[in-house]
């Protein structure tokens, strides 16, 4: 009984999640009687309210390659704030190995600008607006990595405001007054 309740529980809590299948790759074995084939699969995992993550499953057969690489991403699950809830607080880069990312905050109703990895992450995080660009290489998982890696290094107003000590009315005021000055000395 309390294992039909604990099953049910984590069946809720699964539902929650959107999965979204990146990349499947077949890789083969040489052995004495042919090939044996087998299946790596990447995939993003997250709750569209502003939490994701990513996995990476290997196994003979492709539904049992996704299973693992979904329980991998919701154990590998990170929190990226996200400004009115649509789009990043700041533009960012990322990287990781030869792929490099830059991601830009974006107006309301710019939609995703991004291509299919990127895209994949984006969508299951919650974001709406947003423009990004992949520079370098072009496979997936490190695409996928590198994305994460620009995602982790975005801070929300009120966590650079406590870094610094401040309340968060002020840092925007001086932000604020910064753009006037700005302004005026362009003009």
């Amino acid at each position: 009984m309390a294992r039909e309740r604990q099953s049910r529980e984590r069946e809720e809590r699964d539902s929650e999640f959107v999965d979204r299948l990146v990349h499947i790759n077949r890789v083969a074995k040489v052995v004495k009687g042919g090939r044996r084939f087998g299946f790596a699969a990447l995939v993003v995992v997250g709750d569209q309210k502003g939490r994701v993550g990513f996995g990476h499953g290997k196994a003979r057969e492709v539904p049992e390659a996704i299973r693992k690489a979904t329980d991998a991403a919701k154990r590998s699950m990170i929190r990226v704030p996200l400004k009115e809830g649509r789009t990043l607080h700041h533009d960012v880069a990322g990287r990781w190995g030869a792929g490099r990312v830059i991601l830009r905050a974006a107006p309301p109703g710019t939609g995703i600008i991004a291509g299919g990895p990127m895209r994949a992450v984006f969508e299951t995080l919650g974001m709406h607006d947003v423009v990004a660009k992949s520079l370098g290489s072009s496979n997936p998982y490190n695409l996928v990595r590198a994305t994460f890696d620009a995602l982790k290094r975005e801070d929300s107003p009120r966590a650079v405001a406590a870094r610094r000590g401040v309340k968060v009315s002020t840092l925007q005021a001086r932000r604020r007054d910064g753009d006037a000055e700005a302004a005026g000395a362009d003009a």
